[in-house]
């Protein structure tokens, strides 16, 4: 419910016209802050915005990866794991779309969390961006921990479970996520659905020259 009232929120602020020659930015997600502060006698009052936490996360060729290397980046995100089999090939073949468009631009990353801490190891995940067409490392899939992986769903709002009653064993949200370099949520879109795809191409240009010198 809550991936879903954001949703809602971004598709309306993100698709609205500009007036009066205002550039057109994107909602920043999720829970936030107030912090007063002095300054010159006054009280001042700031909006502080939750981030993606640091994390440390195993990649596809055995390597462990941190948060530094999005350092500057855009990226987008998103939970799967290599056997489902409901939403995951959709999801992988949609967002294999943008990738193929952006694989070379180095503004722009991509990150896929896999559930299944128990099944997809480097070596699963490894043969399994080879055979979805990834060819350069601008494509990471990560494991870890069922602590690390769930718990960095928690921080992007997206519903992840083990679940022995449904195909595959684990039950999940199919939402991409849109990350600004300040590792601040900025889009949530369901990788299943064509208009929700176009609207991500649509909003990742906005994001990306909104970093843009």
């Amino acid at each position: 419910m809550r991936i879903s009232l954001l949703l809602i929120g971004t598709v309306l602020l993100a698709t609205g016209c500009n007036h009066g020659g205002t550039t057109k930015t994107l909602p920043i997600l999720g829970e936030r802050d107030t912090v007063s502060t002095l300054v010159d006698g006054k009280t001042v009052i700031d909006t502080v915005y939750k981030r993606i936490p640091d994390f440390e996360l195993l990649n596809q060729d055995s390597v462990l990866i941190t948060n530094s290397l999005f350092d500057g980046r855009v990226y987008i995100a998103n939970f799967f794991f290599t056997h489902c089999p409901s939403i995951c090939p959709t999801m992988q073949r949609n967002l294999l779309k943008v990738y193929e468009k952006y694989k070379h631009d180095d503004r722009l990353r991509f990150l896929s969390h896999s559930i299944d801490f128990r099944h997809d190891s480097p070596s699963v995940l490894k043969a399994y961006a080879e055979k979805l067409g990834v060819t350069n490392q601008h494509w990471q899939f990560v494991t870890g921990s069922k602590a690390d992986i769930y718990g960095l769903a928690d921080h992007y709002m997206v519903y992840t479970k083990e679940d022995s009653a449904v195909p595959g064993g684990y039950d999940h949200s199919g939402y991409f996520l849109l990350v600004d370099p300040e590792r601040r949520i900025r889009g949530a879109y369901d990788g299943t659905n064509d208009d929700q795809l176009q609207l991500l191409f649509d909003d990742l240009e906005i994001l990306l020259n909104e970093y843009t010198p």
